[in-house]
């Protein structure tokens, strides 16, 4: 919060020096709460309606998680041949379970998070992004993802979904070699991995760390893709995949058939999504 003004969230970037705004209602804060992991804070916006806040950064709000949830599910389901198993680790606020189950072919997904606390609050404050949690294919469970991968069966999952935060706190082991190494094991042998990748404007050096590491522990190919965020450092984001076997495309034709309605994804902006910046293939030498 700006000391100066109640009537406003700000987070500032101290290391990047930029702040985001967002201006409050009367109602300000509705939640704040400090798990054993994390400090949770809700508030009520103006113009981007509810906000979730982890540790001080913007989770998500009620205007625009449509973005990152549709682009952290559906480039990768519509990559695979077949995706039947999925895994999402983090994703607490259960948008991403959401959209994953949109799709028939599913039988299964499992949404495993740390810190029970940010699907309670999704669940009183974000509703419409929990009403796929009680979906007989979804489970949901509250434990440590980095631990639930090494033990996960080898070959099990076709699809795991890194949704997580920022790679600081609970989130920082979920960009390491090591885990990449327990996902290419748990992961079946035409199996993709899809992790946020943060922004390409101001985190190029984790960008190629993330394809460094992912290379190194097995996957040999890798693939970033874009997408505007407004409430995230620059307002411009990524994912990045990773498979045991070379990309081939996507399976556009399902896509632009696809039984259910999307906001932002398209085989259309699929596409564009691919297709970086000079100096983002220049720097991941893609």
């Amino acid at each position: 919060m700006l000391p100066q003004d109640q009537n406003w969230y700000s987070e500032v970037g101290e290391e990047t020096g930029h702040a985001f705004s967002l201006r409050l209602t009367g109602a300000g804060k509705l939640h704040e709460e400090q798990t054993e992991f994390q400090k949770i804070e809700v508030f009520d916006t103006e113009t981007f309606g509810k906000l979730m806040t982890i540790d001080g950064l913007v989770m998500l709000t009620t205007r625009d998680n449509f973005l990152y949830h549709e682009m952290m599910s559906h480039p990768v389901l519509f990559t695979h041949p077949k995706p039947k198993r999925v895994l999402i680790i983090g994703g607490g606020d259960c948008g991403t379970l959401r959209e994953v189950l949109r799709h028939p072919g599913v039988e299964l997904a499992q949404q495993v998070d740390i810190d029970e606390g940010v699907t309670r609050a999704s669940l009183q404050y974000f509703p419409e992004l929990c009403e796929s949690n009680d979906d007989p294919r979804a489970g949901l469970y509250f434990q440590d993802g980095l631990k639930w991968i090494k033990e996960a069966e080898a070959g099990y999952y076709d699809v795991i979904i890194v949704d997580s935060t920022d790679p600081i706190g609970p989130a920082e082991g979920l960009f390491g070699e090591a885990f990449f190494r327990d996902c290419v094991r748990a992961l079946a042998d035409d199996g993709i991995l899809v992790q946020q990748s943060e922004s390409p404007l101001l985190h190029i050096e984790l960008l190629q760390d993330i394809h460094r590491y992912m290379r190194k522990a097995g996957f040999n190919a890798t693939q970033t893709l874009h997408f505007p965020q407004p409430v995230y450092p620059s307002g411009w984001w990524s994912c990045t995949m990773a498979s045991k076997q070379a990309f081939n495309g996507f399976r556009q034709a399902d896509a632009a058939a696809r039984p259910f309605k999307t906001l932002y994804y398209s085989p259309e902006v699929h596409q564009g999504a691919l297709a970086l910046p000079p100096y983002v293939q220049e720097a991941l030498q893609v």
